[in-house]
């Protein structure tokens, strides 16, 4: 493992640490507080944030693991267990929130459910507070490197912020109203504000299942992305008076592999220049994509016959 990629991986390791111990004492604190004020809303917010911190433990096991090498038996090292380990954590809080949608219809059909209005809203401002801290410090910590896993992890923190916010106000309106015409609505809103809040959750979840399922899948990167490639690629092989044939861009979890396949009509680019090339490629991307590997590869099948017939002599002549 190179110098820096060893220092990614602590800085990562380090940063993830942090937020499960987070994460740890606000599940804690979230699971007390239901228990003395009975909201669904506080229940709910519990159990996505559990199912987060069950998870980023096996998470720190893999980590490691995604800074070893490519080999021929995991061509694409452990990178697809990244996301294939994102599949399984966002399928499981999908699970979570269509079951807590569920039981909240349930109660707001059964009459609903009155908690203590001031209670859950002090506890939610409370929280609100704790998770931008968390925020803050996290990204602190993961100043110099951002990997997409602690990217996640950031959207998580400052998501539990807005929506610790959210439940606070409708909870200090909920206060507003008891002694007034619309008191009716009171018991309404512990399981109201859950349901609102589980759907405005569930975005992420659908959005990173599908994501990640086509990375597992090897399907090609974004158009825009591969336009981009295409772009710098073209550029770098015009001094040469080569063109692309195929052009190929997958994404696996945090590295993407490029495959440039290419016909020289002349049959002169040699392979210095091929490296040239491939030096110029890589300088054009270097930020564009967090790691990535690009391989130029003559096609074959493109090359006129004359170049055909040379290369077989060529393989002929090695195999004597």
């Amino acid at each position: 493992m190179t110098e820096v990629n060893q220092r990614k991986m602590l800085i990562e390791r380090k940063a993830m640490r942090f937020s499960m111990l987070g994460s740890l004492a606000f599940v804690a604190a979230e699971f007390a507080s239901f228990f003395v004020t009975g909201a669904h809303t506080i229940l709910m917010d519990c159990i996505f944030d559990g199912m987060d911190l069950i998870l980023i433990g096996p998470f720190l096991v893999l980590i490691p693991f995604l800074y070893r090498p490519e080999t021929e038996r995991l061509p694409y090292g452990y990178h697809q267990f990244e996301c294939l380990f994102v599949v399984i954590k966002y399928s499981a809080l999908l699970v979570v929130c269509a079951g807590t949608i569920f039981d909240n219809v349930q109660l707001i059909l059964s009459g609903g459910h009155l908690v203590n209005a001031g209670d859950v809203a002090a506890f939610e401002l409370a929280v609100m507070a704790g998770c931008f801290a968390v925020f803050l410090i996290l990204r602190s910590l993961s100043r110099k490197y951002e990997s997409e896993i602690i990217r996640s992890e950031l959207y998580a923190w400052k998501l539990d912020t807005v929506t610790s916010c959210g439940i606070a106000i409708a909870f200090l309106v909920q206060i507003g109203i008891e002694h007034t015409g619309l008191a009716f609505l009171a018991p309404y809103v512990d399981p109201s504000v859950a349901i609102v809040l589980t759907c405005l959750l569930l975005r992420e979840p659908v959005v990173e299942i599908r994501d990640n399922v086509k990375e597992l899948l090897l399907f090609s990167a974004p158009k825009e992305q591969v336009d981009h490639v295409r772009g710098i690629a073209e550029k770098a092989l015009q001094p040469y008076g080569a063109r692309i044939t195929f052009l190929e861009v997958v994404t696996t979890g945090r590295k993407t592999w490029i495959e440039i396949y290419i016909q020289d009509a002349e049959d002169t680019i040699s392979l210095r220049e091929l490296t040239k090339v491939n030096e110029a490629i890589r300088k054009g991307l270097d930020g564009y994509f967090e790691d990535f590997g690009v391989d130029l590869i003559p096609d074959i099948d493109a090359v006129p016959a004359k170049a055909k017939r040379r290369i077989r002599a060529t393989a002929a002549g090695a195999a004597e």
